[in-house]
């Protein structure tokens, strides 16, 4: 006991919070979390006993583990073989109780090397960079994903092939039938998401059956992209616990509608007080058309981060609301990038822009870090985004959207990984080790559902997302 009261003495007050709360709430696993190359949520748990100690030394992890695909197959990465390893060191500003695993809590991880600085391969990590770049230039990011999910039941197959997800209901769009087919879960999700400090933004059925999207408030850039994966985790585990499935994949049910995680985005200053993306009039300023030249010019290969898997290109289709072009509007939600009218009476605040190639099958750190380099790259370089496209540009003629530089995004998980090779800023913002890594997984997951049919995928997707 005094060896355990010791260590604890030299942890600093947000990890002597945890250890307060762990032995008040009675926790006896904690749960070390991050998001791997496959947008996969993996961890390992510490036990009570020892949680004072693995606050400060993590969880000894194999390096390995950041070459592994969603099918569970090594890739063959310089540096990620089985000799080796990391540690999984938590963040304990990140601690919460699970709600729906008593017992149970967790916390958001860094992947650190062995003399406890950054590994070259950590997500989170990449996304800190990010920040720290955007506070070079005296900016600061706030966003929020805005996640919708499929929610039903796992069943075999009758045919005999893979397992497949019955959706809760058929209700119509926003129908309040949705709302009362889904109640007792929603009421649980709600209760869960703000037991955790994840204020609720809004909610409702969505198009597809058994879909449902429920957002939370915007947050600075990695307390979102936390929040995210902890929303993920929430979302199953809620469903889990009342013996359904829920499932965040971006095309669970091949002809039904797919599921996105929009990301909001807005710059303001250092100390959060002034949206550098509101002009004072109600519009968008400078700084904000300059971040979407950014976003547009690196978009082809930012998809390839934002829309991790082979199933997100089954919904990143023309006329599906999902955006198959690159080009930006005002409330054009078959834009990539959506200007969002600001609410009246909190105009300043609520302007921003939404990024709308993006699904939870993307890694949220490199998603958002990538989606920071390619605006910042945007507001150095002072790119001009173009006129606006206030229309479906699936109805334009290929000479208008020529004319508008409005271009299909990559159709495939390979050409969008094509892309991301040839852009040169987003391979030198990854690195060496991060961009062979996750190139190696998704060029892996490529071959694999090529080789496969559609339940195959579907099953493989809707299992882990």
């Amino acid at each position: 006991m005094r060896e355990r009261q010791s260590v604890a003495h030299q942890l600093d007050p947000a990890a002597r919070r945890v250890l307060e709360r762990v032995e008040v709430d009675g926790v006896e696993l904690v749960r070390f979390l991050y998001a791997d190359h496959g947008g996969v949520i993996r961890g390992k748990a510490a036990g009570r006993s020892r949680l004072a100690e693995r606050l400060g030394t993590g969880i000894g992890h194999t390096v390995a583990m950041m070459a592994m695909s969603i099918l569970d197959h090594l890739q063959p990465v310089e540096g990620m073989g089985p000799v080796g390893e990391v540690r999984i060191v938590p963040d304990p500003r990140t601690f919460v109780a699970l709600p729906y695993a008593p017992g149970a809590a967790a916390m958001v991880s860094d992947l650190r090397d062995l003399d406890g600085g950054p590994w070259a391969a950590c997500p989170r990590t990449f996304l800190k960079d990010a920040i720290a770049a955007l506070e070079a230039e005296g900016y600061a990011a706030v966003a929020a994903f805005e996640p919708e999910f499929t929610l039903g039941r796992r069943l075999p197959d009758p045919a005999g092939g893979p397992d497949r997800l019955v959706p809760l209901d058929d209700s119509p769009c926003y129908a309040t039938s949705g709302f009362d087919l889904a109640h007792d879960y929603t009421m649980q999700l709600v209760r869960a998401l703000e037991s955790q400090g994840m204020p609720i933004e809004h909610y409702y059925p969505e198009l597809g059956a058994g879909q449902q999207e429920l957002s939370i408030r915007p947050a600075t850039a990695l307390k979102a992209a936390d929040n995210h994966v902890i929303y993920r985790e929430t979302v199953r585990g809620v469903a889990f616990r009342m013996a359904m499935w829920a499932t965040l994949a971006p095309k669970p049910i091949a002809n039904q509608a797919g599921n996105g995680a929009h990301l909001h985005v807005s710059l303001w200053d250092p100390a959060l007080e002034h949206n550098l993306f509101a002009d004072g009039h109600g519009g968008l300023s400078a700084l904000g058309r300059h971040f979407i030249g950014g976003v547009l010019r690196h978009l082809p290969a930012l998809v390839a981060l934002t829309c991790g898997s082979v199933n997100s290109y089954r919904r990143l289709q023309p006329r599906s609301w999902s955006s198959a072009y690159t080009c930006y509007g005002m409330d054009n939600r078959e834009a990539a990038v959506r200007i969002c009218s600001p609410m009246s009476g909190n105009i300043e605040a609520t302007t921003n822009l939404e990024i709308k190639p993006s699904d939870s099958s993307a890694n949220p750190y490199l998603s958002l870090g990538a989606v920071i380099h390619a605006g910042l790259d945007g507001i150095r370089r002072e790119l001009d985004p173009g006129d606006a496209v206030n229309v479906d540009p699936a109805t334009l003629t290929d000479e208008e959207r020529a004319r508008l530089g409005c271009a299909r995004l990559p159709a495939s998980l390979g050409e969008a990984l094509d892309a991301l090779e040839a852009d040169e800023l987003l391979m030198e913002a990854l690195g060496p080790l991060r961009r062979a890594a996750y190139l190696a997984v998704k060029r892996s997951e490529v071959a694999d559902f090529a080789a496969q049919d559609v339940a195959y995928e579907t099953f493989h997707h809707l299992r882990v997302y």
